[in-house]
């Protein structure tokens, strides 16, 4: 643990560092809303904040995609006026899981690339993060484990980890060093800070554990294998095409572009705002024809969108392993579960074929 790298904050004095840094910007924090419920709402000192929470309602990609956000603004009075609209302002994300930091990195590479979308990437510009790290699981639906987002990976400012009486404070970023030197209120660690950091470390790696009988490496062949799977089929009996599950997802980045007039008929805006592909619209295209008409294939899209198509481009997965999607279906999908009976039946064609 190096000095420069690493410093301690106490416990005490985290209100008085949230108080400090809301002087300058809206900071955002996981709040408690009742029955299990937390959102990211605006915080002013730490007794509002919830230090243990599982995954918010949504993820914090709506600071970053809003779920409607105008584009342009346009007058047809005079010839045609168009003007380009930016809606954003300076905030600070406190709190922010290791599943949704790997989350906001996902679609850093998505809208990062051409043609680069500069709403998001301009609003991303605004925007400092303090990840927090969770010494246990949230609950159980969280899958972090299969998808390697348990440990911190990048994509913060600074991050705390919390040891008891103080949390131990890597600073990423010249942001985060530049919110050091502005609240100073951190201290260097001492050999007890690194001797209990590392012994949380050693402690998470007997907690965390992989939830599903392969390696997750192998995840990638498994939907290679399962595109013909009857276990999409058996979703199709289950899914409500709601689009909770897509809604609440931290890497779904789908919208719809739209256009509304203003009563005058002179002047209006282009908007788009969040879409799912769980809708049976979705992939409806001119003369009426639909690609994924039927659940199953809707289903079957939305895991490969997270297990199998990303990892091609990408080279990681989509699913963060937050578990909002199975916390938020009405129909009780699981994604542990369809993981699960994908291998089952995998294991059973390879036995027959063995015999």
């Amino acid at each position: 643990m190096k000095d420069v790298q690493y410093l301690v904050l106490r416990k005490d004095n985290l209100s008085s560092f949230i108080a400090h840094l809301s002087k300058d910007q809206k900071v955002m924090a996981p709040v408690s809303k009742g029955y299990g419920n937390y959102a990211f709402e605006e915080v002013t000192s730490a007794e509002q904040v919830a230090l243990k929470y599982i995954p918010t309602i949504l993820p914090p990609k709506k600071f970053f995609m809003p779920q409607r956000e105008t584009l342009i603004e346009y007058n047809l009075q005079s010839g045609l006026e168009v003007n380009a609209v930016l809606e954003h302002e300076k905030m600070t994300l406190f709190g922010v899981h290791t599943c949704d930091l790997a989350g906001i990195q996902c679609l850093n590479m998505v809208f990062s690339e051409r043609p680069k979308d500069y709403n998001y990437l301009l609003r991303k510009r605004g925007i400092s993060i303090i990840g927090l790290e969770c010494n246990e699981y949230c609950d159980e639906y969280a899958s972090c484990n299969i998808v390697n987002s348990n440990m911190p990976n990048g994509g913060y400012d600074l991050f705390f980890t919390d040891l008891g009486d103080c949390f131990v404070v890597h600073v990423n970023t010249q942001v985060g060093d530049e919110m050091v030197e502005r609240t100073k209120m951190f201290e260097k660690p001492s050999r007890t800070h690194f001797d209990a950091f590392m012994a949380l470390r050693e402690a998470k790696s007997k907690i965390f554990k992989n939830e599903i009988p392969i390696e997750p490496r192998d995840i990638p062949e498994l939907f290679d294998r399962s595109f013909d799977s009857e276990v999409w089929k058996e979703l199709e009996q289950k899914c409500l095409s709601c689009g909770n599950c897509t809604n609440v997802c931290p890497t779904c980045y789908c919208f719809d572009l739209l256009d509304e007039m203003n009563l005058d008929l002179n002047s209006g805006r282009k908007f788009r705002k969040w879409d799912s592909c769980q809708l049976e619209p979705f992939a409806k295209v001119a003369g009426g024809e639909n690609f994924r008409k039927s659940r199953a294939a809707r289903q079957r899209h939305r895991y490969y969108r997270k297990f199998e198509y990303p990892v091609a481009k990408y080279s990681r997965f989509f699913c963060t392993g937050c578990g909002r999607c199975s916390r938020a279906c009405m129909a009780d999908i699981k994604l542990k579960d369809t993981l699960n009976a994908l291998i089952k039946e995998r294991m059973n064609k390879l036995w027959i074929k063995w015999l």
